[in-house]
């Protein structure tokens, strides 16, 4: 291998390759920076051209020294990088220095900057090119989101087959079950049909039970004593009413409990052991001991029993409600009744008096064809509140005639007006009327004086009105002991009515006052005066002298309305009679066509 740094060989070898490659190579390194400057505007390739240069000068320039490569081939190579890094180096660094975009040729020689336009066309083309493969692919997307709403369109166009698919397939299955439906409401029909003809059988089958229990219970209160091993629920009532009346509370009080177990649905059984659950372990006890007996069984006498041990109108409240559920069930219609009576309230209200007539009447008309021995074990219970009820019921008498006991007037005519009196059928603690159908009514008052029933005010029982009134309806109400609001109740009021039957009823009450002898020591003359202040009520008069016929008339006038009591002046209310005359009949004729006994006057 040549040694490049070995005398003045170096030198020789240099200058012979740049005689030999100089001229080649520095005339295509001017032509690559002449064609690197006019393609600048493409891009800056002089630049390129100097950077590739260099790099490859350098490394074989590395290759040489370290005699990587033999120097007589290698510096031809060396030669030509330098020169070309050294031309496009000079290009670039006068496109730098001049700022010429479009290279230092270009700007110099017109014609190098008409071939790059011509190069620019095909730019111009090229970007034509590229802005229609850009609305090519807006294009494609437009076809893309059309063909994706077809196809969104297609799938809710099968969704929507489908889910009436689905609709026709669940029309069809609910008609297959309406179909059912209707197949099983047959046959529902059909087993309610069943079980009520069973229900029935089972009536009469717990009847026969409750009559086998009421003869066996009959049977050992015949024998007396308690049994020894009971197991029947007859023997363990027989055994309680054994144990109660010798006063072994806690042994009885085990027999009921025993008997509960059975689910017996009598009701005299539960009413016994319920009053010795009260003495024993008072109402509050008694509560609990049938409420836990309720919900263990099924017997309607031991939840209407449990009912029993609740406080006044709770009790009240629950029974109704009981009643509403278990209409046919006789023993709670006595019960109800008792809860109006005059045992449990004291004072009865015409109310309190209805409710427990109208409960009674109900529990009695369960007594025909013997339907109330089937709810009780021991028959003398029955008895026993069969007699009460008769009893009360005779004793109410007809309280539940609705045209009995209601509210009356008495109209009572002055110069002044009317005075109303009221007459109520039973004690009030405040009275109010009304005239006509509508607005407010008016409360009486009270008097000066306490109501020995109520012990509160005695309510005011009459009002007043003006002489002015017309005929109309009154109203009254009122409230009763307890303070329950009673009416109101319509009373028809006719003035010229009321005027003629109030003197009507003076002059039957005082009759004897018609007629006067020889009244104030006028002696000869015959007074009628008290029939000319009540001549409203009378149409006629007829009268005659010892005791012949009735055919004469008195005079007279007609009556006043507006003044009804006020004799007028030229009337005479006295005629002369003879000293022979000894007696005097007298015979009114009323208003309303009715005709007063004959009255028979003796002289003194």
């Amino acid at each position: 291998m040549t040694n490049i740094g070995a005398g003045g060989a170096a030198p020789s070898l240099i200058r012979a390759s740049l005689s030999r490659t100089g001229k080649w190579a520095g005339g295509v390194a001017f032509i690559g920076g002449a064609a690197s400057d006019i393609l600048n505007p493409l891009a800056p390739f002089a630049a390129y051209i100097a950077l590739v240069a260099s790099v490859a000068a350098v490394i074989i320039a590395i290759a040489i020294v370290l005699r990587l490569v033999l120097a007589a081939k290698a510096l031809p190579a060396l030669i030509f990088a330098t020169s070309a890094a050294a031309v496009a180096g000079g290009v670039y660094g006068l496109q730098q220095q001049t700022n010429a975009q479009n290279g230092v040729i270009a700007s110099l020689v017109p014609a190098i900057a008409g071939l790059q336009q011509s190069m620019g066309i095909v730019s111009e083309k090229v970007a034509k090119i590229e802005q229609t493969v850009t609305q090519t692919q807006k294009t494609v997307e437009q076809v893309k989101q059309t063909t994706d709403t077809v196809a969104k369109k297609t799938d809710e166009i099968a969704s929507a087959q489908q889910q009436q698919t689905q609709q026709t397939a669940q029309v069809q299955k609910t008609t297959e079950e309406v179909k059912k439906q209707a197949e099983t409401l047959a046959a529902g029909q059909a087993q309610q049909q069943t079980q009520t003809e069973k229900l029935q059988a089972t009536t009469q089958q717990i009847a026969a039970s409750i009559d086998t229990i009421a003869k066996g219970f009959a049977a050992l209160a015949a024998q007396g004593g308690a049994i020894a091993e009971p197991k029947r629920p007859d023997e363990f009532y027989h055994n309680a009413r054994v144990y109660e009346l010798s006063g072994d509370m806690l042994n009885a009080r085990r027999s009921y409990l025993a008997f509960a177990g059975f689910d017996v649905d009598a009701i005299d059984p539960y009413t016994r052991f319920a009053t010795l659950l009260r003495v024993q372990d008072g109402k509050a006890g008694a509560r609990e001991v049938f409420g836990a007996l309720s919900d263990k069984g099924k017997a309607l006498s031991i939840k209407l029993v449990h009912i029993q041990q609740f406080d006044d109108a709770q009790r009240v409240d629950k029974l109704n409600a009981f009643i509403a559920a278990n209409p046919d069930f006789a023993p709670a219609y006595f019960l109800l009744a008792q809860e109006f009576s005059e045992d449990r309230l004291g004072a009865q209200t015409l109310a309190d008096k209805r409710n427990e007539a109208t409960a009674l009447t109900r529990f009695m008309a369960y007594e025909k064809d013997g339907g109330l021995l089937t709810y009780f074990v021991d028959q003398t219970q029955l008895a026993d509140w069969l007699d009460r009820s008769r009893s009360r019921l005779a004793a109410l008498g007809d309280v539940l005639d609705p045209a009995r006991f209601v509210p009356s007037l008495t109209p009572m005519r002055s110069n002044q007006g009317w005075s109303m009196t009221i007459s109520l059928p039973e004690p009030a603690t405040a009275i109010s009327w009304r005239m006509g159908d509508s607005g407010p009514f008016t409360d009486t008052g009270f008097l000066a004086m306490n109501d020995q029933t109520t012990g509160k005010p005695m309510a005011n029982p009459s009002f007043e009105m003006p002489d002015s009134t017309v005929a109309g309806t009154i109203a009254i109400k009122y409230l009763d002991i307890r303070g329950r609001e009673t009416g109101p109740f319509d009373i028809h009021f006719d003035p010229d009515t009321a005027l003629q039957q109030g003197d009507k009823q003076i002059l039957d009450q005082f009759w004897t006052s018609w007629i006067a002898f020889d009244a104030g020591g006028n002696h000869g003359l015959v007074y009628f005066t008290q029939m000319l202040s009540y001549r409203c009520a009378i149409k006629e008069a007829h009268y005659s002298l010892n005791g012949a016929a009735l055919d004469k008339l008195l005079e007279i006038p007609p009556c006043d309305k507006k003044d009804p009591y006020a004799i007028p002046y030229d009337a005479k209310g006295y005629f002369k009679i003879a000293d022979s005359v000894k007696s005097m009949s007298v015979q009114v004729t009323y208003t309303d066509d009715t005709k007063s006994p004959v009255r028979e006057y003796k002289r003194q």
